[in-house]
């Protein structure tokens, strides 16, 4: 997995120069003017340096670490600091100029489709091994896909470049429908299942990577049972497992060959560390960057598997005693607990742990050693689409349950089984499921996109203040985010999204 790293490293200085050589106009990045062809496209060592290239868009923006600031546009967490505009976003204040989070969310997926569509218009002009040539393809064809749901779950109708435009003008197309895109992602995926290995994950995409994003889009997509067939397709590959170590899933020492991870944005020290100097580490283990809101507190429940309205256990004075063991691992109590290295204060009175790695402390500027992975897709994320769309297609069953308390038996968290009885309705368990996939998956920037598919935004962030006392806004536009305003000065064909 790190020799992989590497090769993406070599690979960045020689291909890709849509990301490196153009301007700042996004119609301007697709790579019209690339290494000469005469000179590249020769050997199997050029593909693999192009394949490095597409892969390394992963590191930008949020495609990379920065994606678990995405739970800072949701009930879970606040931005402590002014990073991507999420202070003015969360009041309400998102526009087309707005900049940070929404320039992010368009033009890095677009760098990287356009560097996959290079790859893909290339390659088979190599002569190599035709089984090898499928696996490449197959590779990037799962990143396009990803890249492309996360333009549809952000922006919704957006434009599609099946293959790289001729030139800037060719670029300036309308939008295609969410559901064309869509169905274009699919595409993409069932190429890649198609042509995957069947094999553990060590750094490239293998076919339980692309059946776990599947089920992610189909989940997305509410088609339920379809999900629900993807996810067990996973489980049943044998090929991952529920990690002993849940704090470990995201630690550098522990994340090489950790059987919980399906998919991730990787990074390799000293080479290149996550996002510039300003790792991880520092913004998390430091900065003390992002704060969790007290409702995310409230939400584990106490070791009895009562809720803290509910359990004898749970006392306000020591509120994260007899708590599931999540808790602490997710977050600490700048109150009580104690913290490695000295960090700045935060402003909701808790401060998150998860990614954090204190084996790099103490931290500063001038440390490159913090190299977490971003993790994309984990095993449990599965049980929890597996639990959420067979609940959804068929009601509570026996495998519902089983997914679920697969979860929560992890050792170190050891939390009771589900209560079948309390939850033994549709209603009833598909709000456990959401709880337990909330505090689960707290603070990896997917609650974001839950409370929006769940279409429970606009009145659920509106009941959160921020540490100032003012309460969140999320009206009906902000489902989508604004086309931002350079390039719809660019492209006459792009049309801006409703209420922007």
């Amino acid at each position: 997995m790190r020799v992989f790293r590497k090769l993406r490293v070599a690979g960045l200085t020689a291909i890709m120069l849509s990301s490196l050589s153009c301007s700042d106009n996004l119609l301007d990045r697709h790579p019209l003017d690339q290494i000469a062809s005469g000179n590249f496209w020769q050997t199997e060592d050029d593909v693999k340096m192009a394949l490095a290239g597409c892969y390394r868009q992963l590191q930008s923006d949020f495609l990379s670490y920065r994606r678990i600031w995405l739970d800072c546009l949701s009930d879970n967490a606040y931005a402590k600091s002014p990073y991507f505009n999420m202070q003015q976003m969360i009041l309400g204040v998102t526009s087309p100029t707005s900049g940070g989070a929404v320039t992010m969310a368009y033009n890095t997926p677009y760098r990287g489709i356009a560097n996959c569509n290079y790859f893909l218009a290339n390659i088979d002009n190599v002569p190599i091994d035709e089984a090898k040539k499928t696996v490449y393809k197959g590779e990037v064809r799962f990143l396009r896909a990803l890249m492309y749901f996360d333009l549809v779950d952000f922006f919704g109708d957006v434009i599609l470049y099946r293959e790289r435009p001729e030139s800037a003008e060719a670029a300036k197309i309308e939008k295609s429908p969410k559901s064309e895109v869509l169905a274009y992602i699919h595409e993409d995926l069932d190429v890649a299942i198609n042509s995957l290995p069947d094999a553990v994950y060590a750094g490239h995409a293998v076919k339980g990577s692309a059946t776990a994003f599947k089920a992610r889009v189909l989940l997305y997509e509410q088609k339920w049972q379809e999900a629900a067939s993807y996810a067990l397709q996973t489980m049943q590959s044998g090929k991952f497992a529920i990690a002993d170590d849940y704090l470990g899933i995201f630690l550098t020492a522990t994340q090489g060959g950790n059987p919980e991870i399906i998919f991730s944005t990787q990074y390799l020290s000293p080479t290149n560390p996550t996002e510039f100097t300003e790792s991880m580490d520092v913004k998390i283990g430091w900065y003390s960057a992002i704060n969790p809101y007290q409702d995310l507190v409230d939400e584990f429940e106490c070791v009895d598997g009562l809720p803290i309205s509910e359990s004898p256990l749970y006392d306000p004075v020591t509120p994260f005693a007899s708590r599931d063991p999540r808790l602490i691992l997710n977050m600490r109590r700048e109150a009580e607990e104690s913290w490695p290295q000295p960090s700045l204060p935060g402003l909701t009175g808790y401060v998150m742990r998860k990614y954090a790695d204190f084996s790099h402390a103490p931290f500063s500027y001038a440390k490159t050693d913090s190299d977490q992975d971003m993790v994309w897709i984990r095993y449990a994320d599965v049980l929890l689409m597996y639990a959420e769309a067979k609940n959804e297609a068929s009601g509570p069953e026996a495998s519902i349950y089983d997914a679920l308390d697969e979860i929560r038996s992890r050792p170190g968290v050891n939390m009771p089984p589900v209560d079948r009885v309390k939850y033994s309705t549709k209603e009833s368990l598909r709000d456990f499921i959401r709880h337990e996939r909330r505090v689960e998956l707290a603070l990896e920037g997917l609650r974001y996109f839950d409370i929006k598919r769940w279409k429970i935004a606009h009145t659920k962030l509106p009941t959160i203040k921020n540490p100032g006392g003012v309460n969140l806004v999320f009206e009906q536009k902000h489902y989508l985010f604004p086309f931002p305003q350079a390039e719809l000065d660019n492209n006459p064909e792009l049309k801006q999204n409703d209420g922007y």
